[in-house]
């Protein structure tokens, strides 16, 4: 086997390239699926590993931001953020509820312990709720049978700021074909025709796929970072445009010979004399360990497979159809021009996981693209 290689540290780490201009469209997107709600962007996770503020910076013609916990609100409010900021997963003790008054953040009331918690409060200021209603996911939410008693005990709180939002989770929105979503707006019609308020009920599946389910707000979460939410799509196919590319470098080209083993394990051999390049990323970096051989990446912007086992800081790559490419060349993993859904399907995942998993070792960047 015959090596051309360079000293890694001489080439930039794996890079997440941002594209706020992509963000901003996908936004727009969502507005334009649902021109008759309000949207609430979820940032979540921080903006599902593409950089929370960064994020928020970009969407801030959003009408409010989602989140999951009490201490990504609060970080978003010490940063100066003023849009309205809804936690889904509500709070937990005292410290936070005192804090959802003081940054004067709105809450998602899940649970009896949430609303006993919230009954015997004394805030300095009353705070936003939104009833969450379990109607099919069964993680968090009142039952169906329980949300007129949960409203009615809410409504008699001191420390809630009326009137009361109603909103619920869709389980199985990303398939169309699932008559899940169907029975869950069957459970939840009765209920906004009884309690009323300002009502939210679409993820990004069924913002783009179940308009009937679109009410006062809508949340779009996976779509504004240019993943498709539906099964089996990509986000190009809504128009919409990926917001994270991540990238990296060949350090070396290995000329093998025919039945040389690659990688760990020596699980794919050559099938005749060939170029074999190596991929400065790995499960390290956030790149799942599970792609299997034939996954495919760009270098120098043509498509070539992935082969061998992913190990913690390198992949390879056939380079057949690439025998020009050289130690420097720039390799795309996810992005622009390779949809990340097509990775994540490969390895046997979601395109949610693979923006969460990037690690810090990889270096983040963000620019305005157009």
């Amino acid at each position: 086997m015959v090596t051309e290689v360079v000293a890694q540290q001489q080439l930039p780490r794996p890079q997440a390239l941002i594209d706020l201009a992509a963000a901003r469209h996908n936004l727009n997107c969502a507005k334009s699926a649902a021109p008759c709600s309000k949207v609430i962007a979820v940032i979540k996770s921080n903006a599902y590993g593409h950089g929370m503020l960064r994020i928020a910076r970009a969407l801030e013609a959003a009408d409010a931001f989602g989140l999951a916990r009490m201490e990504e609100a609060v970080r978003l409010r010490q940063a100066g953020f003023e849009q309205r900021l809804v936690v889904l997963e509500g709070f937990f003790g005292k410290d936070e509820l005192e804090a959802a008054s003081h940054y004067q953040i709105e809450l998602a009331i899940n649970g009896w312990e949430q609303l006993s918690l919230l009954e015997k409060s004394q805030l300095p200021q009353q705070v936003i709720c939104w009833l969450k209603v379990d109607t099919g996911m069964h993680r968090l939410g009142f039952s169906a049978g329980e949300a007129a008693r949960a409203h009615q005990r809410l409504a008699n709180c001191a420390a809630l700021r009326p009137p009361i939002r109603l909103m619920t989770h869709l389980a199985n929105a990303d398939d169309l074909q699932d008559s899940a979503t169907d029975r869950q707006m069957q459970l939840f019609l009765p209920l906004i025709s009884q309690l009323g308020g300002e009502i939210s009920v679409a993820n990004s599946a069924a913002l783009l796929g179940w308009p009937q389910t679109h009410y006062d707000w809508v949340r779009p979460g996976i779509m504004l970072y240019g993943a498709s939410p539906l099964l089996g799509g990509t986000g190009e196919q809504h128009e919409l445009k990926p917001v994270m590319t991540l990238s990296s470098r060949l350090i070396a080209v290995n000329h093998c010979s025919s039945g040389d083993a690659v990688g760990y394990g020596g699980g794919w051999r050559c099938p005749e004399t060939m170029p074999v390049g190596v991929v400065a990323i790995g499960y390290g970096d956030g790149y799942p360990r599970h792609a299997p051989s034939g996954t495919p990446l760009l270098v120098n912007g043509s498509r070539v497979p992935l082969i061998g086992r992913v190990s913690m800081d390198m992949l390879t790559v056939d380079l057949r159809s690439q025998p020009q490419a050289k130690v420097g060349d720039p390799v795309i993993l996810w992005g622009r021009g390779l949809p990340a859904e097509e990775i994540a399907q490969a390895a046997g995942t979601i395109s949610y996981e693979l923006f969460c998993g990037v690690t810090q070792r990889v270096g983040f960047s963000e620019k305005d693209l157009g």
